[in-house]
């Protein structure tokens, strides 16, 4: 049964596997915006250059025509009248000149025989008035011209685009020339505005249809291009992995198949080389192996015949020389050290080759600490700051190994009294932890230069240190040890004075000796991921 907690991460995970995906990072994300912008730009460019000139083209087109019947109509009907016409007069003409075919009212504006001015319209029901007409047209059109050699008439036709009521309207207007009323026209552009607007919307459809097939263009484009970089990708995390057999299929001329055959020129290379590394490794660490397996015969003999001697001294029978007692002892302790040189190889081989296997039991850490220093007569020289009952799951002889090669080299380095102190994480969600080990001295601390290389093989921080100190393997040893488990050892100095080695080991490292399974459908071709 799935829990609310497992639920919640698992959108968790998937939330962030889709914002990774659209990040801005992602090229596939900047091919299609790219695209995205270009088709934009050039789709709003050319509907704004096409909605212009069409919109100039009718509006002209509509107000040139309006403006020459509307000129026409003055000419023949207007230009007849009296030079002081009545009111009747006035509006009989107003409505012929409204009957035209451009269909634009008219009104028309004079003075009577007694000065008074009067207007007609086109109609009773027509709501045009003077007042519709804008101030600055109606001072243009009664302002009489200079006759010159450019300006033949006195008076000329002028027009003028206004909004009323969100309503687009054409205004016009001239005056009979010889004497006789001015008239102005009025024209709606509504159905103009309606056309133009159309287009506009049609325009736009064809913008957003633009962009939406440059998206499809551009993850196309992506798609072409990011799949053999996503190939690449999962190739080289193959390689990554340990899989030199990884291969890329080449197919093409262009720059993305030449990345594939250096690719697979580099993985060739590569291959070949590890392979010869690793021959050499296997080489050498079988020579260690043999060259220790063949020392212990011939060591085993020569520790009893060394503990005989050693016993002949013990019991001061007089039966050893004393000038060669010296050289006695030299031999018994150098057999010791080549004794423990020769296992120390020979573990050292087993992690190298793989084959260190642990072997888990649930062990109180108090009572093993305690059975490790009792066992090499350290009591008096370690203080022991543990809970009894922190239980721990791991290997009972691995950390009696580790916690020997730091002790002793806290004892031998930093001087007694050496202080071992025991904490225990709290248990997390799957029910684990950490264990943590401190193993502190109060000697001179560890040099800064010598810090990064205290758990090198075979390092010494110095070349004038006596041969009997050790070989150099101890903490290395101890580290692999850790690392087995599934945790670290860290070296550091502490502000109070002394070095302090931090054991970590998981609480339950049981699912390291577990043997994977191996994927379903794993090969080494790296085209098939």
């Amino acid at each position: 049964m799935t829990k609310p907690q497992d639920k919640l991460r698992g959108w968790a995970a998937a939330r962030k596997a889709i914002l990774s995906g659209l990040r801005f990072t992602s090229l596939r994300l900047r091919l299609v915006v790219v695209f995205g912008l270009v088709a934009l730009t050039a789709a709003v460019s050319a509907s704004g250059i096409a909605y212009w000139l069409n919109r100039e083209a009718v509006l002209t087109r509509t107000q040139d025509a309006v403006l020459r019947d509307f000129q026409q109509e003055m000419q023949n009907r207007a230009g007849v009248l009296p030079t002081h016409p009545s009111q009747d007069e006035l509006q009989h003409t107003a409505g012929q000149m409204a009957a035209s075919s451009q269909r634009f009212s008219v009104l028309l504006v004079a003075e009577d025989e007694s000065g008074r001015t009067v207007v007609g319209n086109s109609g009773a029901l027509d709501p045009f008035s003077l007042a519709d007409v804008p101030e600055s047209l109606r001072t243009a059109v009664g302002k009489e011209q200079s006759i010159t050699s450019n300006n033949k008439y006195p008076y000329h036709l002028y027009w003028q685009r206004i909004i009323d009521g969100d309503k687009p309207y054409l205004v016009a207007g001239t005056k009979v020339i010889g004497g006789g009323p001015a008239g102005y026209m009025l024209k709606s552009l509504e159905p103009e505005e309606k056309d133009l607007n159309s287009l506009a919307w049609s325009l736009g459809i064809a913008t957003g249809l633009a962009l939406i097939g440059s998206a499809l263009l551009a993850q196309a484009a992506a798609t072409t291009v990011l799949k053999p970089v996503h190939r690449l990708g999962i190739a080289a995390r193959r390689l990554g992995e340990g899989k030199l057999d990884t291969r890329l299929r080449v197919s093409g001329t262009d720059e993305l198949a030449d990345l594939a055959r250096t690719f697979n020129h580099t993985a060739e290379a590569l291959e070949t080389r590890v392979a010869d590394m690793s021959a050499r490794d296997e080489a050498s660490r079988r020579f260690v192996a043999d060259m220790s397996h063949e020392l212990r015969t011939p060591l085993t003999a020569i520790t009893a015949v060394t503990e005989i001697l050693e016993e002949e001294l013990d019991a001061e029978t007089g039966s050893v020389d004393p000038m060669i007692e010296p050289a006695v002892r030299l031999v018994v302790s150098e057999t010791r050290r080549l004794n423990s040189l020769v296992e120390n190889l020979m573990e050292v081989t087993r992690f190298d080759a793989g084959t260190a296997r642990l072997v888990l039991d649930n062990v109180d850490i108090a009572d093993q600490i305690t059975a490790c220093i009792d066992a090499r007569a350290w009591l008096d020289a370690v203080e022991l700051d543990a809970e009894r009952g922190i239980m721990s799951l791991l290997d009972p002889r691995r950390l009696d190994v580790i916690l020997a090669n730091l002790i002793g080299n806290a004892l031998k380095h930093g001087g007694s009294p050496v202080r071992v102190s025991v904490r225990a994480s709290d248990e997390d969600a799957d029910g684990g932890g950490d264990l943590l080990i401190e193993v502190q001295d109060h000697g001179p601390g560890i040099p800064e230069d010598v810090l990064p290389h205290v758990f090198d093989r075979f390092y010494k921080a110095s070349a004038s240190r006596p041969r009997s100190e050790g070989s150099g393997l101890g903490l290395s040893i101890a580290l692999e040890n850790a690392h087995i488990h599934g945790g670290e050892i860290t070296a550091a100095n502490s502000p109070k004075g002394g070095a302090v080695f931090t054991l970590r080991l998981p609480r339950d490292p049981s699912a390291l000796t577990e043997t994977p399974a191996e994927p379903d459908g794993a090969n080494g071709n790296g085209e098939g991921a």
